[in-house]
């Protein structure tokens, strides 16, 4: 089976559009909906509406289908580095949508940073255990509909990004990095040992 890197190259200008919120993100990494501590004022337990979560994953294999062909995708951590700085840079962090279908206002990305150590990491203090390289984010929520209807509920567990990446994915002719032989079944066997793990766990 092929496996492509996607890759940002140096002349574009767009990088990633948007972030989406997802029932099942193709990063295999669910956010958390974080909390305030309760407040004493009148016993209240107000909702930062906070989401935190894995935005991009290195050197994570991706299923993808396109018709009959089956392919897996992954992001070099340089890429990954690379996106996340694009992004803010375009001034793109408000920018918003459900399920990759609707646009939705008021969700904005309020942190971003890349995960630099596997003990002492923000994410950990969360239980969020993703490996170093990872673009991790917080996105504000000030959308009650989306709050209640769709995180409350469960209805959205995760982020998926797009913009860039999904354009390569519909444009061929742009180039692309394909192993060879030998690297492909390098990583192969890379992917063949996570599938194992996950049906040991399940």
């Amino acid at each position: 089976m092929r496996i492509v890197e996607l890759i940002l190259g140096d002349d574009e200008l767009t990088g990633i559009e948007a972030i989406s919120v997802v029932e099942n993100p193709a990063i295999e990494e669910d956010f958390i909906a974080l909390k305030s501590e309760e407040i004493k004022l009148a016993e209240v337990d107000n909702d930062k509406r906070i989401l935190m979560g894995a935005l991009l994953v290195p050197n994570k294999p991706i299923y993808r289908r396109k018709g009959e062909e089956e392919y897996y995708i992954y992001f070099s951590k340089d890429t990954v580095e690379k996106a996340s700085q694009l992004y803010l840079m375009n001034g793109n962090q408000s920018k918003a949508t459900l399920e990759h279908q609707h646009t939705i206002n008021g969700l904005t990305l309020v942190e971003s940073w890349l995960v630099e150590d596997e003990v002492h990491d923000k994410s950990r203090k969360y239980g969020l255990n993703v490996p170093v390289g990872t673009w991790m984010g917080a996105v504000k929520v000030n959308n009650d509909e989306i709050w209640n209807n769709f995180v409350k509920t469960g209805k959205v567990k995760g982020f998926s990004i797009e913009g860039y990446f999904a354009d390569k994915m519909e444009r061929p002719q742009e180039p692309v990095n394909d192993f060879d032989e030998e690297e492909a079944e390098q990583k192969l066997s890379v992917i063949r040992a996570i599938i194992k793990d996950g049906e040991k766990d399940s």
